[in-house]
């Protein structure tokens, strides 16, 4: 404990410890999104197919979620301070190389350990931020740190889209540069590493603990990434990738259990806190990146959108949510319960859900958005600081750390499980809803007659021949019905979001009665 109370810092320092911290949270967050508005143009530029250029998504979040359970040893082999360090050059360099690409497996490789630098600043900036705040403000800590988490993946598609559309896709990459460097000096200078006793010699490594980790959580998220384009358990990879995610996680498990120094210490799991944290990160992970996912792509295949214009319909959202994390942290430092805000937060993103269930259609303006999303930024803020507080609130020392490496885990998984069952959701809905509609539209009634009559005239004047023009009208009325039957399941979509938010809040209740039970120890530190 006198560990940890040695590295809260005052004044200048703080400022700065967590500018820096925040800085490197962002660029790590913002690079998950960013590319997201560029695959087209790389696909150009360097010969690939949508199959291959989507590993440059694939390649990061699995190198991410395979190095954020392991941040917290890494930190206590190498120090935190050089760690964090290291990990900054590695994603700083990574970056360079990745504008630098030739073809698009060498741009994957390099994303790939981009993604290792990357996964390991998310985890330790936030520890770092949490120990440099003393007890009774930590609140405020994990709202100025949420501020990036929260809007790093709003960033990013804005400016990859403007970034892509004035420059071109190396950019992307080569503006992580000069941050990089700062926040390396910054870092080098400033922050400073805990005490963590003996570091372990090579044959205690637990190398096996590695492999069976990076075997359980690769594997998963190929599965999640991959699992509905690969048509899920009729594509042979899938299944054997599934095995190979299940028993790995096994393995891993039994690993850490028996392993006298494991790469990852599941004991810290016995905080009541911290279990009931993590499956709210995992639940707000899916929240946070499937709606992220769903408007973009909905505002750009239906409504015609620019990447810039999707990119820039989020922002007011996200400005609400950097707006209300130092409320909501300056509301739980002055012991405000918890519990309230996360099922405050659930019920408001409730409304957000419902509210665009109710505005989206095949021409929907941007009007109609603006408060929906204003909900939805108000419904993050409520629910991000109290989370992450509440995870990390009876913890201390290292501890703090393995903490963090769960809960920045969790909402990755989370966020790849939202996007899987949405993406894959999406395809299912759409196909029922277009074999619903497919079925009243018969050609005997006299509307849709007259519908076909109406286009094919159309088409006629227009120069083309009579068959032609019917042909037209066909396609034409297929084109709508395919588009009405697309909209009708993002609809599904937000009603089904929104039922899992609600039926979370009862949840909520339940953790705020065991939380007043740890208060008191809460309040001896």
């Amino acid at each position: 404990m006198v560990q940890q109370n040695d590295l809260v810092e005052y004044g200048f320092r703080r400022v700065i410890i967590t500018i820096t911290a925040v800085l490197c949270a962002l660029l790590e967050i913002v690079d998950t999104t960013i590319v997201n508005v560029a695959l087209t143009n790389m696909r150009g530029s360097l010969g690939a197919t949508l199959t291959d250029v989507a590993w440059v998504i694939t390649a990061y979040a699995i190198a991410n979620v395979i190095v954020i359970p392991m941040t917290s040893w890494l930190s206590q082999q190498f120090g935190r301070r050089n760690y964090f360090a290291v990990s900054i050059i590695i994603f700083t360099t990574a970056s360079f190389l990745c504008g630098n690409a030739t073809n698009i497996w060498e741009l994957v490789a390099f994303r790939f350990i981009q993604g290792l630098g990357g996964g390991a600043l998310l985890v330790t900036a936030q520890t770092i931020i949490t120990e440099s705040y003393p007890l009774a403000k930590r609140g405020m800590a994990q709202a100025i740190y949420g501020m990036g988490v929260i809007v790093g993946p709003t960033l990013g598609p804005p400016l990859g889209g403007y970034i892509v559309d004035h420059f071109s896709w190396p950019f992307i990459f080569y503006i992580n540069i000069p941050i990089g460097i700062i926040a390396t000096i910054l870092t080098l200078s400033f922050v400073r590493s805990p005490k963590y006793g003996e570091k372990l010699k090579a044959n205690q490594v637990d190398w096996w603990g590695i492999f069976f980790l990076a075997a359980f959580i690769g594997s998963l998220q190929f599965v999640l990434e991959h699992g509905q384009q690969d048509d899920w358990f009729n594509d042979s990879t899938i299944v054997t990738l599934s095995c190979v995610s299940f028993f790995g996680l096994l393995l891993f498990i039994w690993r850490e259990m028996t392993y006298q120094y494991p790469i990852v210490n599941l004991g810290v799991l016995k905080d009541g806190n911290l279990r009931i944290g993590i499956v709210m990160c995992f639940i707000l992970g899916f929240g946070l990146y499937g709606s992220t996912l769903i408007i973009p792509i909905y505002t750009q295949s239906i409504l015609g959108w620019s990447a810039t214009d999707a990119g820039l319909l989020l922002i007011p959202g996200s400005i609400t949510t950097a707006f209300c994390m130092p409320i909501v942290g300056n509301l739980i430092q002055k012991g405000f319960p918890q519990g309230y805000l996360v099922g405050g937060g659930f019920f408001i993103f409730f409304v957000f859900t419902f509210l665009m269930y109710k505005v989206i259609t095949p021409d929907t303006g941007t009007e109609h958005f603006f408060w929906p999303l204003i909900f939805r930024g108000i419904g993050l803020g409520l629910l991000f600081v109290p989370i992450t507080a509440l995870s990390l609130s009876t913890l201390s020392g290292k501890s703090i750390g393995e903490g963090a490496a769960f809960t920045g885990m969790m909402r990755q998984l989370g966020g790849s499980f939202g996007i899987a069952i949405i993406t894959t959701f999406i395809t299912r809905f759409g196909q029922k809803h277009r074999v619903d509609l497919i079925s009243h539209l018969d050609g005997s009634k006299y509307e849709v007659q007259q519908r076909i009559l109406q286009l094919q005239k159309n088409f006629q004047s227009k120069g083309f021949s009579v068959n032609e023009s019917l042909s037209k009208a066909y396609q034409v009325i297929d084109y709508s019905v395919l588009k009405q039957s697309t909209v009708l399941s993002y609809m599904d979509i937000f009603l089904y979001l929104g039922m899992l938010f609600l039926f979370c809040i009862p949840i909520i209740f339940l953790i705020k009665r065991g939380k007043t039970k740890i208060n008191p120890a809460d309040a001896m530190h």
